[in-house]
């Protein structure tokens, strides 16, 4: 096992209280949390910064109409006001993006179910043409 050694930092209140509820969340010690996030950390460093905390990201940019824009940010304002907590760009677009992909997986999940619904319901068809040859004629 490796040595260990104490580290000591002054850290504002409202970060440790941040910490100590991820800490809490992830059920670990102060020890474990925080000699894990140090080495996520230079992990990162060293990977040249392509991963985040939470793992493997890709940034999607796009232009959008100023108005558009305006209405966006008005939005998170008053979003922002009413919850009392900073709904921020990034929290909005993801959030519209996963309900989006939610919806289309549902129905096409839907329209996999009617397809061999529909299918299971259908009852004895007419044979086509060729499959008409192939059968052996018919007794009177």
């Amino acid at each position: 096992m490796e040595q260990k050694k104490n580290l000591c930092a002054q850290i504002p209140l409202s970060l440790h209280t941040q910490v100590s509820e991820a800490r809490e969340a992830a059920g670990q010690t102060t020890s474990e949390y925080i000699t894990n996030l140090l080495i996520e950390y230079y992990n990162l460093k060293k990977d040249g910064g392509t991963m985040t905390m939470s793992g493997k990201t890709r940034t999607m940019a796009f232009q959008i109409p100023e108005d558009l824009f305006q209405r966006i940010k008005a939005y998170l304002e008053r979003e922002t006001q009413r919850t009392g907590k900073k709904y921020t760009q990034r929290e909005f677009v993801l959030g519209l993006i996963e309900e989006a992909l939610n919806e289309a997986e549902r129905l096409a999940a839907e329209e996999a179910g009617q397809a061999g619904t529909s299918e299971a319901n259908v009852g004895p068809r007419e044979p086509s043409e060729p499959e008409r040859e192939a059968l052996p004629p018919e007794k009177p």
